[in-house]
């Protein structure tokens, strides 16, 4: 009888990575764009509503963990802490390296930052390439690709016949991966679907090109049985403040 006890052991632990990676399939990914003092549109958090959030999740239990926590939880089985969440923001705008950086230094926090190259050091809103730069230096940035120029491909496709639609594709992809891992020295294999647009095509096209998981903006947590070529993130809102967000992360 004592000989099956390794046996029974190594089948308990596993049963117990396999119900925490399922546990930890309701991760949410939280998704900001710009922050500021004031609302300026749709997409910009205010610096204190952002810091709130920081605050929130600090005091209420919750582990921030760098995006690539949960995609190799999610290939490799691995198991996740108690109340996990991530933060990644979209495009490169100026206010991330002016607003959101201190506060990432000051609660010591993982983010990925997705960017479309074509407007760093060229878009007046945008960061440069010395500003993310300085983002990398801190350890506390991934800064991987949301395509070239940000296309929106159901437009493209109408609008471009098979050939040069299917080349469009292949550059917004291919150059915005050669230019990160040119300009940062960073390995670039995790795409953002600009506008949150994708389907099986892109899909398979972001997986030749050599990403290894894209992201979407559907509206809920992560689960262990999507897809890791279009994964949800919660595009947040400066509304999502107080009992809000409280739901956002719960569910309920």
């Amino acid at each position: 009888m004592r000989r099956k006890w390794p046996v029974v052991i190594t089948a308990l632990v596993f049963m117990l990575i396999i119900a925490s990676v399922a546990a930890a399939g309701g991760v949410p990914i939280l998704l900001y764009h710009r922050f500021g003092p004031t609302v300026a549109d749709s997409m910009t958090i205010t610096t204190p509503v952002f810091e709130a959030h920081l605050k929130y999740l600090k005091q209420n239990g919750y582990t921030v963990i760098p995006l690539r926590q949960v995609i190799d939880s999610l290939k490799n089985k691995k198991p996740l802490p108690d109340h996990a969440v991530v933060i990644v923001t979209d495009d490169g705008h100026k206010s991330v390296y002016t607003d959101m950086l201190p506060l990432v230094k000051k609660y010591q926090i993982p983010v990925t930052l997705f960017i479309y190259p074509s407007a760093i050091s060229n878009a007046s809103y945008a960061m440069t390439w010395n500003q993310l730069k300085e983002l990398k230096g801190t350890g506390l940035f991934d800064l991987q690709s949301h395509t070239y120029w940000h296309p929106n491909f159901k437009i493209e496709k109408k609008r471009l016949v098979p050939a040069e639609y299917e080349k469009l594709v292949e550059t917004q992809l291919k150059k915005s991966k050669d230019k990160l891992e040119k300009e940062l020295g960073t390995k670039v294999d995790l795409l953002a679907w600009p506008f949150g647009i994708y389907d099986d095509y892109l899909m398979g096209k972001a997986s030749q090109a050599g990403y290894t998981a894209a992201f979407s903006i559907e509206r809920r947590p992560v689960r262990g049985t999507d897809n890791i070529m279009s994964l949800p993130r919660f595009l947040l809102e400066n509304a999502n403040q107080g009992k809000s967000f409280e739901r956002l992360l719960t569910g309920s």
